[in-house]
């Protein structure tokens, strides 16, 4: 074979790898934004978090955002799934100190994604996709809104809320994704649950963020199973 063509054959074997780092390394640059304007548009939250928090936050953003793209490429409904990493790491963080899943930044997930896989769907019409998406945002929001009737003390009303943008990304990849990926949320609940019982930071009658582990579930289905 001539350089030429080694050349040509190793040009998609390295482009998707560098793809995901340049995608990794704009989530990291994304997630000071994110929390510089969480910090100024909701001052209730106290500002900035620490030093350490916001290198992990970035460093957890650029990872997510990096290992999307490796397993999307470049699809149109890219940009959409970026935006479920950088809001859904800001929402975790956020529930994990505060236990609030602020309006506002759940409202912005569900809207601004909704508008980014609509506008995927106008350049690759198709729109099976979308119709599924709206579909899983609505089931889901009505599940939980359901378990939270049942039991107000297992599930929070910022949870039912959080179920809407949850629902439309795992709508969007399938109906096996909404069924699994909506079970998951409360495996990995359980799980944490039970791991800060041991830690002895919660005990049976505190509350435990649920938010982390709904969007913990979301964005491990799409990476394991879209």
């Amino acid at each position: 074979m001539t350089s030429a063509g080694i050349a040509a054959s190793a040009g998609p074997l390295f482009a998707a790898p560098l793809f995901a780092v340049a995608i990794g390394l704009v989530g990291i640059l994304l997630s000071p934004l994110a929390e510089l304007l969480i910090a100024r548009t909701l001052p209730r939250l106290g500002g900035l978090p620490g030093v350490r928090t916001r290198i992990t936050t970035a460093a957890l953003t650029g990872l997510l955002c990096g290992t999307l793209a490796l397993r999307l490429g470049m699809e149109w409904s890219l940009p959409a799934f970026l935006l479920l990493a950088v809001l859904g790491v800001q929402l975790a963080r956020i529930d994990l100190a505060h236990h609030l899943l602020p309006n506002p930044l759940v409202l912005t997930l569900l809207l601004a994604g909704l508008v980014l896989l609509l506008l995927g769907s106008l350049a690759s019409a198709e729109w099976a996709e979308l119709l599924r998406a709206a579909a899983g945002a609505a089931l889901l929001f009505v599940v939980f809104l359901i378990l939270a009737l049942i039991s107000p003390s297992g599930i929070g009303m910022g949870d039912v809320k959080l179920a809407a943008p949850v629902g439309l990304y795992l709508g969007y990849l399938g109906w096996g994704q909404l069924f699994y990926g909506g079970a998951l949320g409360f495996v990995l609940g359980g799980i944490l649950s039970v791991v800060l019982i041991r830690l002895k930071r919660a005990n049976l009658r505190s509350e435990v963020a649920f938010g982390p582990s709904m969007l913990a579930a979301a964005l491990g289905t799409v990476l394991l199973a879209s």
